[in-house]
């Protein structure tokens, strides 16, 4: 008797929960937002997206500053040291042209001695006298000409120097960077030097054509009050004066 009502009470709960089942839905998760949380990852972001930035800018700064210092780097492509110093070479080939006295120390200690005795011997003839007056006058002569012919090539370089003094000033005034600025102003210092020296040996020829030629007229007033003295002698030959 109880096995029946045990049995009947199972099927009855079992016909009873099957209709149950049907309605029942199992139950769907839901979505909690946290504001405070999401404020956290927008700052954390905002943070992210600003270093990011800085470092664009950095890298944007460091290309300006690489291409600046290129600019600063960047060579002149233009030198004058060529027509400076051809310039000074055929002023140089002058003065190794110069005959008569020497620019060389040495050499114009012996040619001053031998040109220019402090005394003459009393033997010496009125022809050799003569005769080295007039080397004295050549030697005078040839000074001179040395002297126009400095100053000729000066002029000739001043006139070349007009177009590279006006080049040198542009190529100054457009450099891209400050080597090209230097070594633009190192070359017009170097054309300012040049005229210089020019100038050093123009006067240097001038003033030894005028120191010989002074020498040249001192020299033959010695001569020719020498070579009287020697015509009038003792006076002894003459008892009436």
């Amino acid at each position: 008797m109880m096995r029946r009502r045990f049995l009947s009470g199972l099927i009855t709960l079992s016909l009873i929960a099957k209709p149950l089942a049907d309605y029942v839905r199992p139950a769907y998760a839901l979505i909690v937002f946290d504001p405070s949380n999401y404020t956290q990852n927008v700052l954390s972001a905002a943070r992210a997206l600003e270093q990011i930035n800085n470092q664009i800018q950095s890298l944007q700064n460091q290309a300006t500053m690489l291409q600046n210092m290129a600019r600063n780097l960047q060579s002149l492509d233009f030198s004058s040291l060529g027509q400076l110093a051809g310039s000074l070479q055929r002023i140089d080939g002058l003065m190794d042209q110069a005959s008569g006295l020497s620019f060389d120390l040495d050499k114009l200690q012996d040619q001053w001695r031998q040109q220019y005795p402090e005394s003459y011997d009393a033997t010496i003839k009125v022809s050799d006298v003569a005769s080295a007056a007039r080397e004295r006058w050549q030697s005078a002569m040839q000074a001179f000409r040395q002297t126009m012919g400095v100053q000729s090539q000066i002029v000739e370089n001043v006139r070349g120097d007009g177009d590279l003094l006006a080049d040198l000033v542009n190529r100054s005034q457009g450099a891209a960077g400050a080597l090209q600025a230097s070594q633009a102003t190192n070359q017009l210092i170097a054309l300012s030097t040049k005229q210089q020296m020019q100038i050093q040996t123009l006067l240097a020829t001038q003033f030894r054509a005028e120191a010989e030629d002074a020498a040249r007229k001192a020299q033959s007033e010695e001569a020719a009050r020498q070579t009287t003295k020697r015509f009038l002698g003792t006076g002894t030959a003459y008892p009436g004066n």
